[in-house]
């Protein structure tokens, strides 16, 4: 269980940092908003993404948080890497940085398969209570 749990968190802090803090400290530069338009949104997307991943990003770090209110993030942040990717091969083909949004989509699979085992376990933890 103890791997389990350092899977879990190295990856969910990978996640939060990616998604969360980056994000906070990048999203009005102008390489980000340029980022936004060259794939064909408004500026306003740009703000709006960043602000709900910051929001996504705390959900999943928080650990006293709702399993229903996580699986919500986990759930928004799948369908943001798998979107991105889709903009990207869209707008750019297929390079290198098209892929990324996909190897972020599996760190974030090992951070939701693995907290579903946490929480499963301390489920069957507190059943033998």
């Amino acid at each position: 269980m103890k791997a389990i749990k350092i899977m879990f968190w190295v990856s969910t802090v990978l996640i939060f940092l990616f998604e969360g803090v980056m994000p906070a400290f990048t999203s009005q530069t102008e390489m980000a908003k340029d980022g936004i338009r060259h794939l064909g949104y408004p500026a306003y997307f740009g703000m709006w993404l960043a602000i709900f991943k910051v929001f996504g990003a705390l959900v999943l770090i928080i650990p006293t948080l709702s399993i229903r209110i996580k699986e919500w993030a986990y759930a928004g942040f799948a369908f943001d890497f798998f979107f991105a990717f889709i903009s990207h091969a869209h707008v750019d083909g297929f390079g290198g940085m098209t892929f990324f949004p996909l190897v972020v989509l599996m760190i974030l699979a090992v951070s939701y398969f693995t907290h579903h085992r946490i929480v499963n376990a301390s489920v069957t933890i507190d059943k033998n209570v």
